[in-house]
């Protein structure tokens, strides 16, 4: 399965941390969020990396060349950074089956492979692995309403008044019927051509999309203080992977 990053963006919120390098190349626990982002789709065989580059994007190219650990790496140039919806349409050319889709601002310790293998059941048409975040947190996210099944049935852009509490995480998988959705999108009220609106466009046309529950933790790493959290985490996974591997020795106190 090919995988898609979207990291193009130009981390305005992650100042000074970008004012002389992309979001994507931000180190988190030693490592780019991007190379964060690579180790998770290659432990899920992503068959290619495709990753959409905006804001110093010969930054990112520089850094990473044509391949990631044996797995090649194709580029494609959102020339203006005009929403989520927009930066997938510039890989549509490429893409040859169903595809992860993942943001290339989050850190993830998580269930990915559920998603993964959801969508390789072949049942739905898409699903994203989502969270349960405080009600006064969701309106930052993309917050989703579920039916009885689990299915997604709405998708609302950052509402004043959340539905719920239930919020996409920014790990996907579609097939290429999102396409089809994302070029009919019109601007929302932010000027922006919105991933939730293509999603909803899915629905509408009686696309399945099941919700997979988040085990683990992500950060999306949008301010400073988001960094300083991811370390904090990464750093409590360290120390609980070091806990989890003593073992005490015959004659051990």
């Amino acid at each position: 399965m090919q995988a898609v990053v979207l990291a193009a963006g130009e981390g305005t919120r992650l100042r000074p941390l970008t004012e002389e390098k992309p979001k994507g190349l931000v180190e988190v626990d030693g490592r780019p969020i991007l190379t964060h982002c690579f180790e998770r789709l290659a432990a899920l065989d992503a068959e290619e990396l495709i990753v959409v580059v905006g804001y110093r994007a010969d930054d990112v190219i520089e850094h990473y060349g044509d391949e990631f650990r044996g797995i090649p790496i194709t580029y494609t140039t959102q020339e203006e950074r005009l929403g989520l919806a927009h930066a997938l349409n510039t890989v549509e050319a490429r893409i040859d089956g169903e595809f992860m889709l993942m943001l290339g601002d989050n850190v993830f310790e998580a269930n990915l492979e559920d998603v993964v293998s959801r969508q390789r059941e072949g049942r739905v048409d898409a699903a994203f692995l989502v969270e349960e975040v405080p009600y006064e947190e969701a309106s930052r996210y993309g917050v989703c309403v579920t039916n009885e099944y689990g299915e997604i049935t709405d998708v609302i852009e950052k509402p004043d008044d959340p539905p719920s509490n239930l919020v996409m995480t920014g790990f996907y998988t579609f097939t290429p019927a999102i396409f089809h959705a994302t070029r009919l999108v019109e601007p929302s009220d932010r000027g922006e051509y919105e991933l939730s609106d293509a999603i909803d466009l899915l629905i509408e046309s009686g696309r399945t999309i099941d919700a997979i529950g988040l085990d683990g933790w992500r950060i999306d790493v949008g301010y400073p203080e988001d960094r300083e959290e991811a370390e904090r985490r990464f750093a409590e996974t360290h120390e609980n992977s070091t806990s989890a591997g003593t073992t005490e020795g015959p004659g051990d106190d």
